[in-house]
């Protein structure tokens, strides 16, 4: 296996997604019509998503030492991710996410996530070469401030495209974290707690892109939900609308995204190129149920196909 090009900083779990006809009330019940139980969280499924898009990618994650985290690993192994960077902390299980996702296609996360799998300043120390030898560093800003700051340093020290997706918990590190930013992404949710404001039109989604480049990245993404995707840069802007495909699921949807936009512009692309490149990925996830993504050209053909515009 190749040295990674690309290190994602975040959450690996096993992931069990139920999907039910409709959540039943409480003392109620409710079959399952379908269940899987894959490699999952946000780090996993971003990491997965960059392998099957032809790139080198490692992880830098924490699983717990139990049987459950050992079987991730082999997953995430035969997934094309290199593990090197992913720690095993004893005395801690390893996290779970389940996914109820009903017939509309909306989801409900329950989220087993204890303190000792989230990446700490001293993950990010011990895998600070991985991090500097990079090409791109997503750093997910679901983990703790401290490690976010730290792992965004670490990868503009060794000349990194720093590649950022969220929104921190703790607004005090975000002025930092967007000076050292070369890409940010953020749903509308995240958008509202960075800005103040949820956008909820294209115009709007344009207008926050443009504040968030001014605070320090050359290019965001931002949501606007049930509609498409802001793309902002220093010389250009773009709003792309969601691609025409039925929504199972949108859990993943923007792991794909955003593996899919730090992929292209690793390759080079055109920015509006690399922005309908996302989308499409997106487009390409929310099609089936859980939040692993199954990418490939021919995925993400049809899906451009289905952008209007």
């Amino acid at each position: 296996m190749r040295a990674p090009d690309v290190m994602v900083v975040g959450q690996l779990a096993r992931d069990l997604v139920l999907l039910v006809d409709e959540v039943p009330d409480a003392g109620g019940s409710a079959p399952v019509r379908r269940r899987r139980e894959m490699l999952g969280g946000k780090g996993a499924n971003q990491a997965v998503a960059l392998a099957q898009l032809g790139a080198a990618v490692g992880l830098l994650a924490v699983i717990g030492d139990d049987e459950v985290g050992e079987r991730l690993l082999a997953q995430a192994r035969a997934d094309g991710i290199d593990v090197g960077t992913v720690r095993c902390r004893r005395g801690v299980r390893t996290g779970l996410i389940v996914d109820v996702v009903d017939g509309c296609g909306h989801w409900r996360y329950l989220e087993d996530l204890p303190d000792g799998v989230l990446v700490t300043p001293d993950d990010v120390a011990w895998a600070a070469t991985s991090l500097r030898a990079a090409r791109a560093v997503l750093v997910q800003l679901q983990q703790p401030p401290a490690a976010a700051l730290a792992a965004a340093r670490t990868a503009r020290d060794g000349g990194a495209m720093v590649v950022l997706d969220g929104a921190p918990s703790d607004p005090a590190a975000t002025d930092e974290l967007l000076v050292l930013a070369d890409v940010l992404r953020a749903d509308a949710r995240e958008t509202e707690q960075i800005t103040g404001d949820r956008p909820e039109d294209a115009d709007a989604g344009l207008a926050a892109g443009r504040a968030l480049v001014r605070r320090g990245p050359s290019l965001t993404a931002v949501e606007v939900a049930g509609v498409g995707n802001a793309f902002v840069w220093p010389d250009g802007e773009l709003f792309v609308p969601l691609s025409e495909t039925p929504t199972v699921d949108s859990t993943g949807a923007g792991d794909a995204f955003v593996a899919a936009l730090t992929r292209a512009l690793l390759a080079g692309e055109p920015r509006d190129r690399a922005a309908r490149l996302a989308v499409a990925a997106a487009g390409a996830t929310v099609g089936h149920p859980g939040g692993r993504p199954a990418l490939d050209s021919a995925a993400i053909r049809r899906q451009l196909d289905r952008i209007p515009g």
